[in-house]
């Protein structure tokens, strides 16, 4: 007897219900277009504090970055050199400027590496910086967030997103600012060289700057249209490959493929139309740029031949011009590179901005010491965000006392998982109080709230560490004895030994190599091992079979003897022990009192009892 008012799966669109899948998307599109109006690389700005926690590695980044294109501008000095003076007095002082040049290479060779390896640290373990933060800003997130951005959606941020902002950081951004001063170090050689000649240059200019500018930000919007259609497809990769035997179930292969397929296709679409827009954009700039220059070199040759200008230094503007205009081109390219890395950080920046609405207050109040082990809830009303007109609870209150066992039952969609989503504050009330140990759980920190708790769902999900591994996740400080315990008293003791590598064995992606049952048992080891003074049961034994049930049953009938229990269950056994039974229906307390009490009043709990016995 699950509840059923939570919010459904995303993969529920592959069982009739598109429309929820349509309005996602639908928002989706509608966040995309809000982003790519935005025409500014200002969300490069929030990369900008992880910088600043390594000023010393960009400090020798950046002197480095110097000394190297210093380097390689100094080579075209030492060319015009060897040139106008290598031949003087029969090339005597030839090898001398030839060592030059050569010292020169092995200065620029030196400098380029120690560039390329503070650049490239300083990038990773920004990016390294970056991913931990957006990750630990996921996880505190709340269920209502995840209501209405889908898993896939979160992952393509962490991992496509975050790449395209790693090739900045690591590749163009050096690669720029190389460029860059390669541009401003050349323009001025070039006007001592040849001010008449470098003055013709600088009309190509505006010439490059036009379609650097018109189609970089056409670049950028399609960049950000292509990310979305690629993420809606990796969403939906997610949830299809996450319900595989749902899937396959209902034979839904060719049709969950071609979906895929069709939002593969789509954002390859946005993609061509991007890659020809900056295709377009690198033709018209190379175009002109080296059209300019060559009409240039020509007056340069004219200069020589009437004597204005010595070969060397016609060499030194040729080699100058090529530097400078290999520089305008590449920045081209760095631009879009630039522009991709925004759009993809304003993705990763609406993830960092996003608030969970359940929070710690300014100054959280101390749950008792030690822990009571009462909860209490007081004409509680509750709606799930974005069904404000469906309450899940109505005015629902319920207390019970330390050490006290009480059993919610009622029919699916009653309000009882929904019970224990408050008490865990994953939710808070719109109206009403819940109470732990006495105090308001929003006065309190809601890791301390948590704390008090230890939660066996129906689910049971695991994950693909070891079996110890995820006994331990209840509590890391358990130690192997205590470990080895739990899983005794969770009947789970005896497959966790017979498995190749005992507690060691890793159980694969969610525990997929055991059963239903070996699952939930490992989760209801789990939470024994946690040691909390409240156990939350949401049909426990569910997927056990009578054995295991009876095993299973003996171990958590132990471990209740020293908690507080509130269980979720219909199973006969687990609602004989409860010292008291709350009959809920449509989010109200209608019944309560013992097993044989509400047999006898004949009402809602009487006729659920029945039905069950005769299913039994």
């Amino acid at each position: 007897m699950t509840d059923s008012t939570a919010p459904a799966p995303d993969v529920a669109e592959l069982h009739g219900r598109p429309g929820a899948g349509a309005l996602l998307m639908e928002q989706m599109g509608e966040a995309g277009e809000r982003r790519a109006k935005r025409r500014d690389i200002r969300p490069l700005g929030r990369l900008l504090p992880y910088a600043l926690r390594h000023k010393g590695h960009m400090a020798l980044a950046a002197v480095s970055l110097i000394l190297s294109t210093a380097a390689s501008l100094a080579l075209t000095v030492s060319a015009r050199g060897a040139i106008d003076h290598g031949f003087e007095n029969g090339g005597d002082r030839l090898n001398l400027w030839f060592i030059v040049l050569g010292l020169n290479a092995l200065f620029l060779g030196l400098a380029t590496a120690v560039r390329y390896y503070f650049v490239t640290k300083t990038g990773e373990r920004v990016v390294a910086d970056v991913r931990k933060g957006l990750f630990g800003r996921i996880l505190t997130l709340d269920p209502s967030f995840y209501a209405t951005m889908r898993t896939g959606e979160v992952l393509s941020r962490l991992t496509t997103d975050i790449a395209l902002v790693e090739t900045l950081l690591t590749t163009s951004v050096s690669y720029a600012l190389r460029n860059f001063l390669t541009l401003i170090g050349g323009t001025v050689l070039l006007f001592i060289v040849s001010p008449k000649l470098t003055g013709l240059v600088l009309l190509v200019v505006p010439l490059l700057l036009g379609p650097l500018f018109l189609f970089g930000r056409q670049v950028r919007k399609l960049t950000v249209a292509s990310q979305d259609q690629f993420a809606q497809a990796v969403g939906f990769a997610g949830e299809s490959v996450d319900a595989i035997e749902t899937v396959q179930a209902f034979g839904r292969e060719k049709s969950a493929i071609a979906r895929f397929g069709d939002a593969v296709e789509a954002a390859f679409g946005v993609s061509l139309v991007r890659m020809k827009a900056r295709a377009l954009m690198t033709a018209m700039i190379i175009v002109v740029m080296f059209g300019g220059v060559t009409l240039v070199l020509w007056l340069g040759a004219q200069d020589v031949i009437a004597g204005r200008m010595t070969p060397g230094a016609l060499l030194q503007f040729v080699l100058l011009s090529v530097f400078a205009a290999g520089a305008v081109g590449a920045l081209g390219e760095s631009w879009g590179d630039v522009q991709k890395a925004a759009g993809a950080m304003e993705r990763i920046d609406e993830l960092m901005r996003s608030e969970p609405s359940i929070a710690p207050p300014a100054a959280p109040r101390a749950l008792p010491e030690p822990p009571l082990g009462e909860v209490s809830m007081s004409a509680v009303g509750f709606s799930y965000p974005g069904r404000p007109d469906l309450p899940a609870l109505k005015g629902f209150s319920l207390t019970v006392r330390p050490g006290e066992t009480v059993a919610l039952v009622g029919p699916s969609g009653a309000g009882k998982s929904t019970v224990f989503r408050l008490l865990l504050r994953f939710y808070d009330p719109q109206s009403g109080v819940v109470s732990v140990d006495g105090i308001d759980v929003r006065e309190a920190d809601p890791v301390a709230v948590r704390g008090r708790f230890a939660w066996v769902s129906q689910e049971a999900p695991l994950f693909s560490g070891s079996a110890s591994e995820n006994i331990r996740f209840g509590r890391d400080t358990a130690s192997e004895a205590e470990v080895r315990t739990a899983a005794e008293e969770a009947q789970a003791l005896g497959f966790i030994t017979a498995l190749p590598e005992g507690f060691d064995t890793p159980l694969g992606e969610r525990g997929k190599s055991l059963s239903g049952g070996q699952r939930q048992r490992m989760a209801i080891a789990r939470a024994l091992v946690r040691d909390a003074p409240i156990l939350l049961l949401d049909e426990a034994t569910s997927a056990l079979d009578a054995e295991s049930e009876r095993l299973v049953q003996a171990a958590l009938d132990q471990a209740m003897e020293h908690r507080t229990t509130i269980v979720i269950a219909h199973r006969l056994a687990t609602v004989l022990r409860a010292d008291r039974i709350v009959v809920m229906e449509d989010g109200r307390v209608v019944e309560e009192g013992t097993h044989a009490a509400l047999i006898a009043q004949g009402g809602l709990y009487a006729r659920l009892a029945q039905l069950q016995f005769r299913a039994d």
